[in-house]
């Protein structure tokens, strides 16, 4: 089939190799231009490179307009392959070529369409994660699924652990979806919207430490926020403080969210949860931080004395 690749960042980067490495002949990509945002400078490989590498045309936008939909009806594609293509395509777009426009995401749809999908998916402690190929609609990220893959979300897995392994699934998600269109399949699975999720996109505020909020959800914020992403953070006597490593307390700990109470381990226990008072929850025990000026060190050197608060604000 000839095909047309909207892609960006690595994900549209490996989509474009698994349509090299096919049997399907890629006539055009069209991707965005290059972002100083923090989350799209991460997982940056060029889909651009590698498409004028081996020779094809290249349309860099950051979102669709008329000399695009002519480009795209002059090319004639049979298929429109998209991944990680961040802006709103219109339907005289997805569906130009005969077989429609095929997105790859990398979420077990329904649940987490849209943004940053394997982050939210770790903080919510969801057992799986994956890649789904579905068919575009007017609806974002949910038309019919044609393939969908999984792997399991392990007790000490970081969002950079997910990102690696569901990255791999790209390449067999994407040639087998296409087979089966090529093979001329036309019915595939359709989505419950009942139990679909929608999540926007990171931000410099959905990395801030809420004490309020269970132990173990903290816990799994951290790992989803795990280098080379932006580290959760919280305040320390007006300071921005980065908490790169934690667990979760042996011990149940009572008071005050975001009281720096005891020394457990290798960590400092903080008291965590809305309804800490009652001495029921767990504590968030830290064993490494960054400081503002960049320095990292084990909690236990930096706390070098229990009272005081960790908290949201300066």
């Amino acid at each position: 089939m000839r095909v047309v690749m909207f892609g960006y960042q690595t994900w549209g980067h490996r989509t474009l190799q698994a349509l090299l490495d096919s049997e399907h002949d890629v006539v055009t990509v069209v991707t965005h231009p290059r972002s100083e945002h923090a989350y799209e400078k991460i997982w940056s490989d060029s889909v651009a490179d590698l498409a004028e590498k081996h020779g094809i045309p290249v349309i860099i936008r950051n979102r669709p307009d008329g000399e695009l939909v002519d480009r795209l009806k002059e090319v004639a594609p049979d298929i429109i392959v998209a991944n990680n293509w961040r802006t709103w395509m219109p339907p005289e777009i997805y569906n130009l070529p005969v077989h429609g426009t095929l997105n790859i995401h990398d979420s077990l749809l329904p649940a987490y369409a849209g943004f940053s999908p394997l982050i939210w998916a770790l903080i919510n402690g969801e057992p799986e994660v994956g890649v789904t190929a579905h068919l575009m609609d007017e609806e974002l990220d949910a038309g019919d699924i044609v393939v969908q893959r999984s792997v399991t979300v392990g007790p000490a897995d970081t969002a950079t652990d997910l990102f690696h392994r569901t990255v791999d699934l790209i390449a067999p998600v994407t040639t087998e979806a296409l087979g089966l269109i090529a093979s001329g399949q036309t019915e595939f699975t359709r989505q419950d919207r009942s139990k679909a999720s929608f999540f926007h996109k990171r931000a410099e505020e959905d990395i801030r430490i809420d004490w309020n909020w269970p132990a173990q959800d903290l816990e799994r914020l951290i790992r989803a926020q795990s280098a080379p992403y932006p580290s959760a953070f919280t305040f320390h006597k007006g300071q921005r403080l980065e908490v790169l490593s934690a667990v979760v307390s042996e011990g149940r700990y009572g008071g005050t969210p975001g009281r720096i109470f005891y020394r457990e381990g290798d960590g400092v226990v903080i008291v965590a949860g809305a309804d800490a008072r009652t001495g029921r929850n767990h504590g968030l025990a830290i064993t490494r931080v960054r400081t503002g000026d960049g320095r990292e060190l084990r909690a236990t050197e930096y706390f070098t004395s229990m009272g005081g608060y960790l908290t949201g604000r300066p």
